[in-house]
């Protein structure tokens, strides 16, 4: 189960007007299980994304960059759905891949009466292996079908992959006089060190914002959230981050909030509000990370500059030993100083470093605090949620990921992915 992340309430989850949910069960790699995902968009809505940079990049993906500029470039041909499907990555599947993805998109248009440039297709699952094509167009009338405005509990269930649980959530804010709901999905639980985004994540908001604003409101999300969550360092194939403004939709704010600049104080306060959704979201992938029993912040402050805080957050989110002692509960803390000195910021004075483990002050200037007691970093190992601090003693940067440690569970779930 995931860590002290609680179930999302279905009636918790806002409809944004503009955005209407229909899922099917079309056996894509299961039977009985929700593993297909229309999402319809209003005329009104304008759409941004980033995307995996792992260079094996799906061909999902590679489909979906090319929709989206193609959009940008007429916005008379905007994006009118989303298709996603689970069980299959259609990753490592070369031109038939992107004729299977292309299919799925010419199969959705003719239903819904739009160009195949007007769909973007999404896929997770395994890597190598053909597309069912046959079986998602055979599903898409039933996703249609069942179209709704309040459907994102079903949507966040349609695509789990090893997930314990979807992952949902919703907020409202007011800004400039105005109210703005947002509600948003995303999936993940192994294969995360997005190095762009998560695996999947879909977020939709009730204002208009202008296609170059909402084209840099994306990356700023996705750089403080789902860029900064790993749970095995391995970067996916698929990974891709939606956001959708469906401001001005038939059915939403008569007059809805409307961000045309990033040099104004609106814009200001949304990429606030929905990069706070977002990190929501990244973390409750951290929190039902494969096999995880515990939920890891590491903060890396007085850096020279973000990069290299990043590097050294990542040096020790990644590290195997660092990973399984947190398991154990073990205190053999020693290791997170190995992964700071190996992080490869080369000039660093370890003399000035600090360690802290939540209250706890482990290392001073470099060695072992003379006040530290085993015991106390027991005590904080044994918790479900900690804290590992590191003050670098060389500038006023700093930077946090959220990471988990690693199980026997781990290694079990992939042993057994395909089986």
């Amino acid at each position: 189960m995931a860590v002290n992340s609680p179930l999302p309430v279905s009636a918790n989850l806002l409809p944004i007007a503009g955005v209407e949910l229909g899922h099917a069960e079309a056996g894509v790699r299961k039977a009985n299980r929700k593993d297909v995902l229309i999402v319809k968009l209003a005329p009104e809505a304008t759409v941004a994304g980033v995307f995996t940079q792992n260079r094996f990049c799906a061909a999902p993906v590679q489909i979906c960059k090319a929709h989206l500029a193609q959009a940008g470039a007429n916005p008379a041909a905007p994006i009118r759905a989303l298709l996603i499907n689970t069980g299959n990555a259609n990753a490592g599947t070369g031109a038939t891949g992107l004729a299977h993805a292309n299919e799925t998109c010419e199969a959705l248009a003719k239903l819904m009466g739009c160009a195949p440039q007007q769909i973007l297709p999404f896929s997770t699952g395994v890597i190598l292996e053909p597309l069912p094509v046959g079986r998602i167009v055979a599903g898409l009338p039933q996703a249609l079908g069942n179209l709704k405005a309040d459907n994102w509990f079903n949507a966040a269930e349609s695509i789990m992959t090893t997930d314990t649980q979807p992952k949902a959530a919703s907020r409202r804010v007011v800004i400039g006089g105005k109210t703005v709901t947002m509600s948003g999905i995303s999936k993940g639980a192994g294969m995360i060190r997005p190095n762009m985004a998560t695996m999947l994540g879909f977020l939709a908001i009730d204002a208009a914002v202008a296609q170059p604003v909402l084209d840099k409101l994306v990356r700023h999300v996705a750089e403080l959230s789902f860029n900064c969550i790993t749970i095995d360092g391995d970067t996916s194939t698929n990974d891709s981050f939606i956001l959708i403004a469906a401001g001005g939709a038939a059915g939403g704010p008569a007059d809805p909030l409307r961000v045309d600049s990033v040099d104004s104080a609106d814009y200001a306060a949304l990429a606030e509000a929905v990069t706070g959704i977002a990190q929501e979201l990244a973390q409750m992938i951290i929190r039902d990370g494969e096999g995880a029993t515990k939920f890891i912040t590491i903060t890396v402050e007085d850096g020279a500059d973000v990069a290299e805080c990043r590097k050294i957050a990542y040096s020790i989110g990644h590290s195997p030993l660092v990973k399984t002692a947190f398991f154990a509960s073990d205190p053999n803390l020693g290791r997170i100083l190995a992964a700071v000195g190996y992080a490869g910021v080369d000039d660093l004075d370890v003399s000035k470093l600090n360690l802290y483990l939540d209250d706890v002050w482990v290392a001073r200037d470099g060695g072992r605090n003379p006040d530290y007691l085993e015991a106390d970093g027991q005590r904080v190992m044994q918790q479900s949620e900690i804290t590992v601090r590191v003050k670098l003693g060389r500038g006023n940067a700093a930077a946090t990921i959220w990471t988990c440690d690693l199980s026997h569970d781990y290694v079990s779930i992939n042993a057994d992915y395909r089986s």
